[in-house]
This record gives structure tokens, C-alpha cells and sequence, in this order.
């Protein structure tokens, strides 16, 4: 059969063995031709996307983020609540009155926008800085109108000054405060349209300070606790409480450390945390209940990350009776069910005898919880995203229209086949570039306003590249690693550049049985030889 079916077999024999031998045996060609393979895949509601490999048998510590991780706020309540108590203090700080009549619309803002302090635009960006959405206020600007503000239709991301991207949860409802914001001041008889602001009478008002006026405003949210009572005044109605939040916990801690790391303060995450564990029973309903502490290794409040992932602050122990912090620097051994106040990634590591390697660390942040323990600290990285339940929804239900975006691009790639340097036909592609942008369109109004969180059209986001990069695996929800054994080896598809996926490396002359056997041996090498079934990302 040639040098390929000698590759194969060997590739067999070292990778599968006996467990391989029996499974091809007792399956007829006929059979493995006709399986479909996404049958053997979990429900998308329940699977862990991976980015890159992980062995989840050699993770000897689960870390958790609090907020929107192990405490999930239900939306829209959630960001209407928070958007109503920003605007209430804009105004406390003179504001317009008449703002108070906005109200929050959950289908335009989107995570990972960027806002431009200096025009006052909210940009949707590509990992490079490409402007792929551009609005003033809630209009979107067409094509010319962005190049008069950006004529390369780009910006430099690294003006951290000049830019700010919202890549938080919270930063939903600050997101549609700036929409709010400039669509008033703008169509607002009482105020001159700038450049860069607005002026009305002796007052000039740059979108730079109106910029600063919600980050106060958010700030002081955060720091008097007005978000804090609100939420915790009706739990049920902003907070999700799921049964099998202990369930897992539990059978983490079987195997594993677990603590938690979070910057909220003592008193918030023990009535949070109470309250997502107030089951009559414990992790099954045949057991005794426990409270909340118990399924931790460590906890630690007031964190301060992403400065916990560097140098972070110092280490106290909180009185968990009053809550106080107790006076010092607690340097003895690790006390079980104790709590602490700040202290450092490191600090974890020693506390809990684990090298940052054997940590999976589990949060919503891309930039506080994700990219930094990856990048200062090599922990394995865990990014919960609530919105992937939306964004596979419509990614299922509207498939055609990205498929009818491939086969225009066949098309295109087809009207040039046979054209080189050296023809002087050019072929009228006018058409089919106005329909390519309408489809483009019209998937971005499927997920939203803004579009979906992860694309535009056929171009990954700023949010996309980001997740890519720095989250090991990705969910809706943590709780979906509930559907894997711990011994599950979690493997990345093979990521092809353009010149691997565009050309075949099996050669012309193999015959159909040889190409059959090298799909079949590549659909098996993306799921362990360990595992019942196949991985989740694989296809």
C-alpha cells in the first residue's frame, strides 16, 4: 500500500493500541463511511470549547472568580438595575433630568467595544485595530463618515489613553450609557455639536470628560456598595441559583483543590455565596447540607486583581464573624475554612503547595482573570462566557446565511481561476460584493445591534482574538465541565494556516481505502485514547 499505509499503521500501533484494533474490527467500512460524527459530540449546551490541549487529570487546583462565574447575574435585570443607578447618579452629578427617560435596550450593547474618548464614537474592532462597526450615539456611520474620523479605517489600540475597551460584564450597561449619553447631547437643541464635544453657552463638555463622568460614576457604585445592596435586597430576581453549583464543587474537591479569589469584600461574598448554597440538602439530595466555606480550600476576598497576578498586597486574615480584617500579616500555614484578604497568585501557590502549571483557573474576565494569570503566572485558563448560549443559537439557526457567504467566496475564487497577470478581462464582482455585505449584515442583526460578540461576518473581533489567545478551554458556564469525567484529556483541533488548509498533503494516486483509512485514523486522533467519547471541539 505504499509508504502512507506503513505511516498509518504505526501511527496506530503507538497511539491506540489493542483499544483501537478492537473498535476498527468490529465496524464495517460501510458503517464508519455513514457515521456522523457530531452525533458522538455533546449537546452545545453542555460543551467545553477547547483552544489548547488540556489534561484534566493533571489539574491539582481549581481557582474560581466570583462574580459572574460561581454567581451568575440574570439578564437583562442585572444591567438594567446597574444602568438605572448610573444614570440616577450622572444626573445627581448635573446631568440633564430628561436622560432619566432612556431605558435600557439589551439587544445593543455587546461586550469587547471600544470606546474613542476623543470623538466619542464606540467602535467594534478586529484584532488588528480595523474598524468593523462605527457609531455616534445609537447611528451607525457609513463607510465615508468613519474615514472622515479614521482614514484608514483603523486605530492604534495601544492608546490606552485615547481608547477604552469595555471587556467586562459590567461593562454592558456603561457601554449603553455612552450611547445614551452622546445620541442626547447630539440631537439636543440646547448644545453646539464639536469636533470633539459639545458646548452650550460659556460650557464646553469634551467626550474625554464625559468619558471620566461615567467611570466616576461606575467607581462610586462599586465603592459606596449602592450595586452591592440593590442586588443583595432581591437575590432572586439578579441572581441565578443553580443545585448543581455544590454538586460540582464537591466532586472537585474530591480530586482536587478548589478556592476562590475574588475582589469583591468579606461581607458581599458571604451573603452571595450563602445564598447560592442555601439548599435544604447538600451536593445530592441524600446528603447533609454544608455551608458554603466548606467546599473551598482557600478563600480570598478583596483580591485586587489583575494586581493580585503580580505583586498583589498584603495578606490579613478576616474575622469572618465581624468581617474585620485582623491586624498584621498573616505569615503561619494554611488553616482550612479560614478566610483572607488579598495576598498574591504566589501566595496561593505556597498556601496550597501547587505550581501555577496544576492550577485551572476559572473567570469571566478576559483581562482581569484570564489573560493575566496566563501571562504572568502559566495557570491553566478556564473563560466562562454567558453569551455563547446566544451566539450558538443563532449561529445554528442562521447557518445558511454563512454558508451562502462561502459559496460566494467559491464563486469569486472560481470567476478567477483561470486569469493571471497577464489578462485583461476583469470581471464585474460589484454584485456579488453588495450581496456579500448584505449577508454580512444581516447575520451581525441575528446576534444584536452591535452584532455578535465574537465576528462580523466572516472577520474575527478584538474579544474573539482575545479568547483565542488566552482561555485554555471556554464555556456558557463552568458548570458544563459537570458532563466530563476528570480524567477527560481535553484536545485542540488542529489550527491549519492558509497554505495547509487550501492543499491537500494525501497524494493524487492513494487509492479510496487509503483515504478513507487516514480520515478515519484523523477524526480518532483528536479525541483521547483514554476517553468514552470524543472531545467537544473536535470534528
Amino acid at each position: 500500500m505504499g509508504s502512507l499505509s506503513l505511516d498509518l499503521a504505526a501511527t496506530v500501533d503507538s497511539q491506540y493500541g489493542s483499544v483501537l484494533d478492537g473498535y476498527l474490527s468490529g465496524k464495517t467500512h460501510s458503517e464508519f463511511s455513514h457515521t456522523d460524527y457530531r452525533s458522538l459530540k455533546r449537546d452545545y449546551h453542555h460543551r467545553v470549547f477547547v483552544n489548547r490541549s488540556l489534561a484534566l487529570e493533571k489539574i491539582k487546583c481549581f481557582g474560581f472568580d466570583m462574580d459572574y462565574t460561581l454567581a451568575v447575574y440574570k439578564s437583562p435585570d442585572y444591567e438594567e438595575m446597574t444602568f438605572e443607578l448610573l444614570m440616577q447618579q450622572l444626573v445627581k452629578i448635573g446631568y440633564p433630568a430628561e436622560l432619566l427617560k432612556y431605558r435600557y435596550d439589551p439587544t445593543f450593547p455587546t461586550r469587547g467595544l471600544v470606546f474613542d474618548t476623543l470623538y466619542g464614537n464606540l467602535l467594534k474592532v478586529d484584532p488588528h485595530g480595523n474598524i468593523l462597526v462605527c457609531t455616534r450615539g445609537f447611528r451607525f456611520q457609513k463607510g465615508n463618515e468613519i474615514q472622515e474620523d479614521y482614514p484608514n479605517k483603523f486605530i492604534q489600540r495601544d492608546d490606552t489613553e485615547r481608547f477604552h475597551i469595555m471587556n467586562t460584564l459590567f461593562n454592558l450597561s456603561e457601554t449603553y450609557i455612552y450611547a445614551c449619553l452622546i445620541d442626547y447631547f447630539t440631537n439636543s437643541p440646547l448644545y453646539s455639536n464639536l469636533e470633539k464635544g459639545y458646548k452650550h453657552g460659556n460650557m464646553y463638555m469634551s467626550f474625554r470628560s464625559v468619558f471620566q463622568d461615567v467611570r466616576d460614576a461606575m467607581d462610586y457604585l462599586h465603592d459606596h456598595g449602592c450595586l452591592k445592596d440593590r442586588t443583595l435586597k432581591n437575590l432572586e430576581k439578579y441572581v441565578v441559583k443553580d443545585p448543581n453549583l455544590p454538586l460540582l464543587l464537591s466532586r472537585m474537591k474530591e480530586v482536587a483543590k478548589v478556592f476562590l479569589a475574588t475582589n469583591s469584600n468579606y461581607e458581599y461574598t458571604n451573603a452571595i455565596m450563602t445564598y447560592l448554597f442555601d439548599f435544604p440538602h447538600g451536593p445530592t439530595p441524600n446528603s447533609q447540607f454544608r455551608p458554603w466555606r466548606s467546599y473551598f480550600d482557600l478563600i480570598i476576598v478583596d483580591a485586587r486583581k489583575p494586581l493580585f497576578f503580580a505583586e498583589g498586597t498584603v495578606l490579613r486574615q478576616v474575622n469572618t464573624l465581624t468581617g474585620m480584617l485582623r491586624i498584621g500579616t498573616y505569615t503561619g500555614p494554611h488553616q482550612l475554612c479560614t478566610v483572607y484578604s488579598g495576598g498574591s497568585s504566589d501566595i496561593v501557590c505556597d498556601l496550597l503547595e501547587v505550581k501555577g502549571k496544576d492550577i485551572l483557573y476559572i473567570g469571566d474576565h478576559i483581562f482581569g482573570d484570564i489573560l493575566k494569570s496566563k501571562k504572568r503566572q502559566g495557570w491553566k485558563t478556564f473563560l466562562v462566557v454567558p453569551e455563547l448560549a446566544h451566539e450558538l443559537h443563532v449561529w445554528t439557526e442562521q447557518n445558511n446565511l454563512f454558508e451562502e457567504l462561502k459559496s460566494l467566496d467559491i464563486f469569486l475564487a472560481e470567476l478567477y481561476k483561470h486569469l493571471d497577470s497577464g489578462s485583461n478581462e476583469r470581471p464585474d464582482i460589484s454584485s456579488i460584493q453588495k450581496r456579500m455585505k448584505k449577508l454580512t449584515h444581516d447575520m451581525d442583526m441575528c446576534y444584536g445591534k452591535m452584532g455578535s460578540l465574537l465576528r462580523c461576518g466572516s472577520r474575527q473581533t478584538l474579544f474573539a482574538n482575545q479568547l483565542m489567545r488566552y482561555a485554555d478551554l471556554y464555556a456558557a458556564s463552568f458548570l458544563n465541565l459537570l458532563y466530563y469525567p476528570f480524567s477527560y484529556l481535553f484536545r485542540a483541533p488542529p489550527v491549519l494556516m492558509p497554505h495547509e488548509s487550501t492543499v491537500e498533503h494525501i497524494p493524487k494516486d492513494t487509492d479510496e481505502s487509503q483515504l478513507f483509512l487516514a480520515n478515519h485514523i484523523s477524526c480518532l486522533s483528536i479525541s483521547s485514547p483514554q476517553k468514552t467519547s470524543f472531545d467537544p471541539n473536535a470534528d
